[in-house]
């Protein structure tokens, strides 16, 4: 996203990136960048809460309308963790371990047997 938004701005049209990748946005260099402190895939806050989606989607539109100086960074105040104090989302989010690796990989071989059974039109 942040090269396709670059190729954008060099033709005119203006771009905001909204991500949590922090440290990859701003070495790719964008032009207007809205950091969202929040696990990858969740840009634009938690499913369901329209107030902080709302919230993300206006702080981008006011970084568009306000940023003039190149490679501008803004953070959003909003957490995902459920109260002040919970930050264990970092440490719990994607971790793979012993107590839930087989889990895991069953999981995957389920997907992965789905997706086949897909692509040969249900057939299984």
């Amino acid at each position: 996203m942040s090269l396709a938004a670059r190729h954008l701005e060099g033709v005119g049209i203006p771009t905001v990136i909204v991500g949590s990748a922090r440290d990859i946005v701003e070495e790719c260099g964008v032009p207007r960048f809205l950091f969202v402190d929040f696990p990858l895939g969740n840009p634009c806050g938690k499913p369901w809460d329209v107030d902080m989606q709302y919230g993300i989607v206006g702080g981008a539109l006011e970084l568009l309308e306000r940023a003039w100086a190149p490679r501008t960074t803004v953070q959003r105040p909003e957490t995902w963790a459920l109260g002040e104090a919970d930050e264990r989302w970092r440490k719990r989010y994607m971790w793979v371990g012993d107590e839930n690796r087989e889990a895991l990989a069953q999981a995957g071989k389920a997907r992965r047997r789905a997706r086949a059974a897909h692509r040969q039109g249900g057939r299984e």
